[in-house]
Parts: structure tokens; C-alpha cells; sequence
């Protein structure tokens, strides 16, 4: 592969940026959160847990922030006309450059929840590797997804400050998510969302995990085997729980049978891998259609 070069000068470029393993520092500390509720959920697998809870806060705005400047800032300075003189289609130019900042970002994280594990392990014990295997997968499937938005942000601004505000725009509209949707479905319909006692709504619980993150939670969450949810595992567990209620959006708790087939958590891969595709797919039209400079 003739991009392969550029993909590992990106890759270096992470690396030795503070930012990387900041975003991995981050990850372990927010994420070994003991809890009597996590406990109870999954027992020693809580270990896991840790590994959700610290990228689900951390992970997608810190790769957002990796990546957003991987083109805009060639153009700002100049460095873009020196990319295009290699023996490179645009097309490749910008897969290196995307799968550099992946690999970056993916070895910080992998790092962070080996990290996370070994703090596990002698703090609970052995865990279920399998479960841990398929956590690590998923939270590398997010990773891509964010760099794919990032690198998607670099390509069609033109501005610093316009990418800038395009990654914090993202990231406030995925943080208050199931505030809009729960806004917006009730706009439409005129049914008023109670979290304690939601509607058995299909496109409403669809709508909450589309975004990265909700797809992640709802996907490492079957990994767990805790219920159907894009809330954290610990929270779905509590709201499974019998005569508890918390503010939760849960499938268990609002259908009876599970909820229709467009809700189980294997499709949560689906959701993933488009948003790896499609940012991609636009990226690559604009640079190579467009005035790369």
C-alpha cells in the first residue's frame, strides 16, 4: 500500500501528542468507578464496566479532538501542496490519513483499558475474557467512527475555528441527545416522555442509540448481558431491578417480549459501521472533487 508511510507518520504524530495519552489517562481515571450497583450487575466483570464507562464520557470527543485537524491543518500551513506532489491519488491520501489517526488513537485506548484490566484483576480477580475481547472490539469500532467524523470536519472546512466549533457542535448535540429526541418525539406525536415510565416506542428507543456512543453502550451492554439500553451498565441493571426505578430508558422495562426486532443490540454494529462509512465516503468525495487547497 503506497499510503502506508503516510499512514505511519500520522500514526507517530498522535503518539507523541500529549493529547493521545491525556485522552487515555482520562479513560482509566473516570473509568475505575467501583460501585455496589455495578458489582451486583455483572460481579467480577465489572472490570469491563470500567472500560465503558471511561470512553463513553472520554472517548468520542477526545478522538473528535485527535483528528479534526488532520487536513485543515496541512492547509493552514501550506503543507497540503507538498501532500499532493507525492505519488499519491487524494483518495489515498486521505485513508493514510485516516488510518494513521486510528491507529494512534486506538493504541492510546487499548493501552487505557489494559490498563483498566490490570487494575481490575487485582483489585476483583480474573474476569471473563471473551466479554473483555468483545468490549475491546467495540470500543476500536467507536474509535473509528469518531476519526472517521473528524477526519470528515477536517476535510470540508476550511477554517480552524470552523472545525473547532463543528467538533464542540457535535459533541454538545451527543451529550443532550436524549433530551432533543425525547423533545422532538413528543413534538410530533403529543405523547409526553416520562424516563421513569417510557412509552413501549419503538422509534423513540431506536432514535436514542443512533449516535455513536448510544450504539456502543447498547452494544457492550449484550456484551455484558445486562439488558438492551444505551445507558451505562450499571444504570440498566438498576432499572431492571426489581422495585426500583431510575431514569433510564430501558427495552426490558417498557416492552413485554423484548421490543420489536429493529432493537436488538446486534444492529448497534450496524449503526457503528456507518458512521465509519459514511464520513468516510463524504470525506473522500469532497477532497477529491474539490479545491484541496
Amino acid at each position: 500500500m503506497r499510503w502506508s508511510p503516510l499512514a505511519r507518520s500520522e500514526y507517530r504524530t498522535v503518539l507523541s501528542s500529549k493529547g493521545a495519552w491525556i485522552l487515555a489517562l482520562l479513560v482509566v481515571l473516570w473509568g475505575f468507578r467501583p460501585t455496589y450497583a455495578g458489582w451486583d450487575a455483572v460481579g467480577r466483570n465489572i472490570t469491563i464496566g470500567y472500560i465503558q464507562t471511561g470512553v463513553d464520557l472520554f472517548l468520542p470527543i477526545g478522538a473528535l479532538l485527535v483528528s479534526y485537524q488532520s487536513l485543515i491543518g496541512e492547509r493552514t500551513t501550506g503543507s497540503v501542496k507538498f501532500l499532493l506532489g507525492l505519488p499519491l491519488t487524494r483518495t489515498q491520501i486521505l485513508f493514510g490519513k485516516a488510518t494513521g489517526r486510528f491507529v494512534g488513537v486506538g493504541a492510546a485506548i487499548v493501552a487505557a483499558a489494559l490498563v483498566l484490566a490490570g487494575i481490575g484483576l487485582v483489585e476483583h480477580g480474573p474476569f471473563g475474557l471473551l466479554p473483555f475481547l468483545g468490549t475491546l472490539v467495540a470500543t476500536l469500532l467507536l474509535a473509528s467512527a469518531m476519526v472517521a467524523v473528524g477526519v470528515f470536519v477536517s476535510t470540508v472546512t476550511r477554517r480552524t475555528v470552523t472545525a473547532a466549533t463543528g467538533v464542540f457542535a457535535y459533541f454538545f448535540v451527543t451529550l443532550f441527545w436524549s433530551q432533543i429526541v425525547t423533545s422532538v418525539y413528543t413534538a410530533i406525536t403529543g405523547v409526553p416522555v416520562d424516563p421513569y415510565e417510557a412509552p413501549a416506542s419503538g422509534p423513540l428507543f431506536l432514535a436514542l442509540r443512533l449516535t455513536p456512543d448510544g450504539a456502543y453502550n447498547v452494544l457492550t451492554n449484550w456484551v455484558l448481558g445486562v439488558g438492551n439500553s444505551a445507558e451505562l451498565f450499571h444504570i440498566v441493571a438498576t432499572k431492571l431491578a426489581p422495585g426500583v426505578s431510575v431514569n433510564a430508558f430501558v427495552v426490558e422495562a417498557a416492552f413485554d417480549g423484548g421490543g420489536p426486532w429493529y432493537l436488538h443490540p446486534a444492529l448497534s454494529l450496524v449503526v457503528l459501521l456507518v458512521w465509519v462509512v459514511v464520513p468516510v465516503a463524504l470525506a473522500r468525495r469532497v477532497f477529491t472533487e474539490g479545491d484541496a487547497l
